[in-house]
């Protein structure tokens, strides 16, 4: 499905109405989820390394990576976001049509990501004064991140007091 081709500033308003926030909610859900499964996957490779008496320690090596495969992995599941912002009604979209981000944009997204983090965080508020509230890593991976009702609402047919209108619910007003 593909909207339109270009937003406009100030059209889209109530794309982003409340994203920051839950960014932010969702930041903490998918860190609690990502510390379970880092545990899960720790205590894996514990029992696998024990039942082959120590051949399987090296498998410890891949658990950096779990955090990674998360985030990419959900950012191009159909959900297009990841649990953390599922459960917050955010989605993740490609910037120029609202489309689902591709695979090398989750990739730049998530390396973007864990780059800002690793340097102190800070980068990250640069999303106070953006446009649509992106940070860095959603401009250098060309994506956006909206809520899922406003999504919804674009593919709801346009009505004016009950009566379908004439315009098509694939625009929207430029």
């Amino acid at each position: 499905m593909t909207y339109s081709t270009q937003f406009y500033p100030g059209s889209d308003a109530w794309l982003i109405r409340g994203v920051l926030s839950r960014r932010f909610e969702a930041w903490l859900l998918d860190a609690v989820l990502m510390l379970v499964l880092t545990a899960m996957a720790w205590v894996s490779c514990l029992t696998f390394g024990v039942l082959t008496l120590g051949l399987a320690w090296p498998l410890f090596h891949l658990l950096p990576a779990v955090p990674f495969v998360y985030s990419v992995g959900f950012l191009i599941s159909p959900l297009s976001a990841t649990p953390g912002q599922w459960l917050r009604g955010l989605a993740v979209r490609r910037d120029t049509d609202l489309g689902p981000p591709e695979l090398w944009q989750a990739v730049v997204c998530t390396i973007g990501y864990y780059v800002t983090v690793a340097t102190s965080g800070l980068l990250l508020l640069i999303a106070l004064v953006t446009e649509r509230r992106r940070t860095l890593h959603d401009m250098a991976a060309g994506v956006v991140v909206v809520r899922r009702a406003a999504l919804a609402d674009l593919d709801a047919p346009l009505t004016s007091f009950g009566v379908a209108s004439n315009m098509s619910s694939r625009s929207w007003p430029q």
